[in-house]
């Protein structure tokens, strides 16, 4: 059966980040992501993974400039030595965190940007961060992000990072398919989880097109789930969905499948 992770950035908001932990925890997951961990020493999260005997399975690299529009900079041509310093950043925590894998935001493109440019910006980073990452068995991923919820993002469809990772051409470096984005750009999932088994090594989920819990909308995830066990997937799933009220009363659809355990 899969395994879930909360995600502290969009779960648990009734409560500051650091106390997001132990809400998790008391509602039954075994492991958590979130967005960034760079607000606070790694020591003062890892008292707080370990307080609660949870495991972090994925954060992003820095997100750069969010109020100019930025998200991510590793694809953005002259901005290398940002990249990479913050590459080496994620690294830290990683390794302090004992995080299997992180995820390196590539960039939003200007009006008019050459996107080729850009495309080969961020393989370049890339494969300095799948060298950086590799003694440490960390993997990289990379995330195609819906044009409705990030417009301009460098890749938009599953089909786009599958084709980045080919051309990034690193054994440490994978596709991390979150579903909400993939049926809003994609669609038939069915098919981007057989097809493409092995590609990607995380899963993300929330509903469509409200990005809520996945309880309602347009994808049937009890049956998805099936199929990701049918596959043989064995990672997590992150539950990056935003509640629809309080975190806990949206959770039915979770204590059905801990039930299982």
């Amino acid at each position: 059966m899969p395994k879930f992770a909360a995600n502290l950035s969009t779960m648990f908001n009734e409560l500051p980040f650091l106390e997001r932990f132990d809400a998790a925890a008391a509602a039954g997951f075994q492991a958590v992501e979130f967005l960034f961990p760079y607000d606070y020493p790694a020591e003062v999260i890892k008292a707080r993974l370990q307080h609660n005997q949870l495991q972090l399975v994925l954060f992003n690299t820095a997100p750069g400039n969010v109020t100019a529009g930025e998200w991510g900079v590793a694809a953005i041509p002259g901005r290398e030595e940002q990249a990479r310093r913050d590459i080496d950043h994620a690294l830290e925590y990683a390794v302090a965190l004992n995080c299997p894998q992180v995820h390196v935001m590539a960039a939003t493109l200007p009006q008019g940007a050459d996107r080729e440019a850009y495309c080969q910006t961020f393989i370049a980073n890339m494969r300095y961060a799948a060298e950086r990452f590799a003694p440490h068995k960390i993997r990289l991923l990379i995330e195609a992000l819906n044009p409705t919820t990030k417009p301009h993002y460098l890749y938009a469809s599953q089909y786009q990072t599958l084709e980045m990772v080919k051309r990034i051409d690193r054994d440490n470096v994978f596709t991390q398919l979150d579903l909400f984005h993939a049926q809003l750009v994609d669609g038939n999932l069915s098919h981007l989880i057989r097809q493409y088994a092995g590609c990607y090594q995380h899963v993300q989920i929330a509903s469509a097109p409200d990005r809520h819990e996945p309880d309602e909308g347009e994808i049937n995830y009890p049956w998805l789930f099936q199929l990701l066990d049918e596959v043989g997937y064995s990672g997590w799933v992150g539950c990056e969905y935003f509640p629809r009220g309080a975190t806990v009363d949206g959770l039915g659809w979770f204590a059905d499948w801990r039930s299982l355990k």
